[in-house]
């Protein structure tokens, strides 16, 4: 199995563009986030207290369907969205909001936990982070329908669950975390910056990075040789 970067964050943070140009820079195959064809959506957005647990469990079902097709990839993958944000930002915070019952996101966290100990993590999780204005503005660029509504609140919700989870899964998995507000990922020189400091993370993962942008405090696990090889034979 080749190397897996994972690239999280937030909605409209950037994640699909710097899957893009990443797998073309370090010559790997990008995998990109299957968002559409759920059927308890509709359902979902008109009730979202009686279908909250069913959409969620289709999208980790669908979600671990993806990761079993790939087990067997051998080339280099940037993985676009991973397994954990569903459980972890998206789950909990209609937890958290009253539109899952307890009952509920407690059965779909244990089954989240189930099937992520038998699941491959990811060699490096790069996370995006910005300012709510920032996601605003670039939700608004890209113009998407179903995006249109979204509202500042819902957005700060999320940002403090991905702050919450970094806190935690930076124990577990090597975490890049980049500061994107002044980055445009469609300039070229913006991610030259970035691929920098990614592959640096990837070739010396015990070295600790922090300044106004990029963020990476290594832990025992981090040294993987597996990463660091494969990341090596490109």
């Amino acid at each position: 199995m080749g190397l897996r970067i994972g690239i999280a964050g937030n909605i409209g943070v950037g994640k699909s563009t710097l899957t893009e140009h990443l797998a073309r820079h370090l010559k790997a195959k990008p995998h990109y986030e299957q968002f559409q064809g759920n059927p308890y959506l509709q359902d979902f957005y008109r009730d979202m207290e009686s279908w909250a647990f069913h959409s969620q469990i289709y999208f980790l079902i669908q979600r671990v369907k993806e990761i079993q097709a790939l087990a067997g990839e051998t080339s280099d993958l940037v993985l676009d969205r991973t397994i954990y944000e569903d459980a972890e930002i998206f789950a909990r915070n209609l937890y958290q909001q009253g539109k899952m019952a307890e009952r509920d996101f407690k059965t779909y966290y244990g089954l989240y936990e189930t099937v992520n100990h038998l699941l491959p993590a990811p060699d490096l999780l790069v996370y995006l982070a910005a300012e709510v204005p920032t996601l605003l503005r670039r939700i608004q660029i890209r113009g998407r329908e179903s995006e249109k509504q979204i509202s500042p609140e819902y957005m700060e919700q999320l940002n403090q669950l991905y702050e919450d989870w970094m806190g935690k899964i930076s124990h577990r998995i090597p975490v890049l975390r980049i500061q994107t507000d002044s980055f445009e990922l469609t300039h070229v020189k913006d991610r030259e910056t970035i691929f920098r400091e990614i592959e640096s993370t990837l070739k010396r993962p015990e070295v600790p990075i922090h300044n106004a942008h990029f963020q990476h405090v290594p832990f025992d696990e981090t040294i993987r040789t597996k990463a660091r090889a494969a990341h090596g034979n490109n």
